[in-house]
């Protein structure tokens, strides 16, 4: 009998546990965050202040005395 009472309040809990075709919409939410967070990082490298950091930068490394 406890066998049963056990094996029925497992079942009823895997019941509300179920989440089934939930992975697919977590993998299309998850790329559309990557993506929008390319498009972000990708305006914030291509501005002019960062632009101009990054060539100073690179600059300052190439004339660098050894």
């Amino acid at each position: 009998m406890a066998r049963r009472i056990r094996d029925w309040v497992h079942g009823v809990a895997c019941r509300g546990r179920s989440d089934n075709g939930m992975t697919t919409s977590e993998y299309a939410v998850g790329t559309i965050a990557a993506c929008a967070f390319a498009a972000v990082l990708y305006k914030v490298v291509t501005s002019q202040p960062v632009m101009s950091a990054l060539q100073s930068l690179l600059k300052e490394a190439l004339d660098a005395k050894f």
